[in-house]
């Protein structure tokens, strides 16, 4: 596991071979990408300028990613 991007927001660690999963911290909810959806994440991310990347441009790409299709941390 790779932590590839960490703010007060949002988590993204990279699992080599498998994929990513997305932590919202403030939503408390986790998205795992895998396959086509991985692949499309990490050339989504690659996409965005050196020089646009801001902590807020990457929160708001990672926060459209998680908002439809995350699901809810469950702590036991």
């Amino acid at each position: 596991m790779n932590i590839v991007y960490n703010s007060e927001h949002y988590s993204v660690l990279a699992y080599p071979e498998q994929g990513f999963e997305l932590l919202d911290k403030t939503g408390r909810r986790s998205l795992f990408l895998h396959g086509v959806s991985a692949w499309c994440f990490s050339n989504t991310l690659e996409s965005i300028p050196y020089e646009e990347r801001t902590e807020e441009a990457i929160d708001s790409l990672l926060d459209g990613y998680c908002a439809a299709s995350a699901s809810p941390i469950l702590i036991h």
